[in-house]
């Protein structure tokens, strides 16, 4: 017999903003030196602003180490001018980071 589903205690609301987050830096590989990679920078810095919405949502604070560092450092207003290696492997590690705060990431769901 089947019942009445349960109602959900958690959502995983970082998901969806921590894949694109991804997305973004992966193709961001492409525009590196390019004057367009400014649209990259607003991307990544909002995206990870909104996660540590989510993240502080969850109390999970320990992935604010991972997310307020991409927040400043790809942060189109104050530049701070990286190139190279390091910014290449800084593109891989940030989307490495946006996906698995995006699966760790639960967000209790408030019953009003």
């Amino acid at each position: 017999m089947m019942g009445t589903p349960a109602a959900p205690t958690f959502t995983r609301s970082a998901l969806a903003p921590g894949l694109l987050g991804a997305i973004v830096l992966l193709a961001g590989l492409a525009l590196l030196d390019g004057e367009s990679f400014i649209i990259i920078r607003y991307a990544v810095s909002i995206l990870a602003l909104i996660i540590c919405v989510f993240v502080i949502q969850a109390r999970s604070w320990y992935w604010l180490v991972g997310l307020v560092p991409m927040a400043v450092l790809w942060n189109p207003v104050v530049i701070i001018d990286l190139s190279g290696q390091g910014w290449v492997s800084a593109q891989f590690i940030g989307a490495i980071i946006f996906i698995v705060v995006g699966l760790r990431t639960k967000v209790p769901v408030r019953k009003d």
